[in-house]
């Protein structure tokens, strides 16, 4: 086959809120450490619906170097989005993203490169030595040990801005809403090899930060999300059958006691009344909220069986023989899958 030739390029992925005054620096310092990048440089700009006049600055940037692309949302979607456009835009065959605030140092890009090219696919930041105030610090660390204790994807820094990319993973992972925070996690699920490098933290000199403790809320509640794609997407019935014949069991099982005891009374043995007892409103909420856990079980495998077959439910490494070698195309499926 013939070689890629934007294989070698490296886009980096930048998103932009409101650092207009951090974007000529940071330009100044990726052009700098381009010096010790290999293969050619392109820097992505992702324009996330600033206020502060950046644009102008991203558009001065780029009739000074050819290498700067960038994009413009019309409001703020947020980082995810932001990356994503990014992603769309990039050329590269390896990418990397990194935060517009100068937390981020551009001269770490060839160490999470180096790693990249020891094997890995995904290559994630490490803040060993964090430079945020303490109420940042602590949520992140909290977050980070219940996202590597949930989804076994052992990292010390999940949500670090400085991450770099084959381009076959980012082929295969969508992000939307907040789950930038997870790519590591949606790409091991996918069997892509994931790695980790300590990185340099720089303390926030202009500008002010886009997070606060809601960030904490809804990363939790975006973790059970994901938790739930990477491990039960394509068998739901697994985890909501599980869950649905245990309460239809314990439900059933207290309303057979109480049918006992029901049959006993009349035989005469002295029992409470049946009716007025807790266990019977706990027994038919169980079993109806049981049988309807179980029909949502149902219906999601039914879902997921569609879905299976417009999309892959695999991640191919390499091929031999592939029939683009050879020219016969007979061999893909429905959907464009291969064989």
């Amino acid at each position: 086959m013939t070689p890629d030739p934007d294989a070698a390029r490296v886009t980096l992925v930048i998103p932009v809120l409101n650092e207009r005054e951090n974007l000529r620096p940071l330009y100044e310092e990726i052009a700098a450490a381009s010096e010790r990048t290999p293969g050619e440089l392109e820097i992505v700009f992702v324009d996330d619906g600033s206020t502060d006049g950046g644009w102008g600055e991203i558009e001065r940037l780029h009739h000074e170097d050819r290498r700067v692309r960038a994009v413009r949302f019309r409001r703020n979607f947020g980082k995810a989005a932001a990356l994503q456009a990014g992603f769309e835009l990039a050329t590269g065959g390896r990418i990397v993203t990194l935060d517009a605030d100068l937390q981020d140092d551009p001269n770490e890009i060839a160490s999470l490169l180096a790693k990249l090219d020891e094997g890995y696919d995904l290559v994630s930041g490490w803040k060993r030595i964090r430079r945020d105030p303490w109420h940042k610090v602590l949520p992140s660390r909290v977050f980070n040990w219940m996202v590597s204790r949930l989804t076994g994807v052992a990292l010390h820094d999940h949500n670090c801005g400085l991450k770099a990319y084959r381009r076959e993973v980012l082929d295969e992972i969508q992000l939307y809403g907040e789950f930038h925070r997870f790519t590591p996690v949606l790409a091991q699920a996918r069997g892509f090899r994931v790695a980790e490098v300590e990185v340099h933290h720089r303390p926030r000199t202009f500008g002010a930060s886009k997070y606060g403790w809601t960030r904490f809320i809804n990363g939790f509640l975006d973790l059970l999300t994901v938790k739930f794609l990477t491990s039960y997407q394509h068998r739901p019935q697994h985890l909501l059958g599980a869950l649905g014949l245990t309460s239809l069991l314990l439900g059933t099982a207290g309303m057979g006691y109480l049918a006992v005891l029901w049959i006993l009374t009349r035989f005469g043995v002295p029992f409470d009344p049946i009716g007025p007892r807790p266990l019977l409103i706990f027994s038919a909420t169980a079993v109806l909220a049981g049988m309807q856990i179980f029909s949502l079980g149902l219906i999601g495998e039914l879902i997921a069986f569609r879905l299976q077959r417009d999309q892959n439910v695999y991640s191919v490494a390499e091929r031999l023989g592939a029939a683009e070698e050879s020219g016969d195309v007979r061999g893909e499926g429905a959907g464009g899958r291969a064989p």
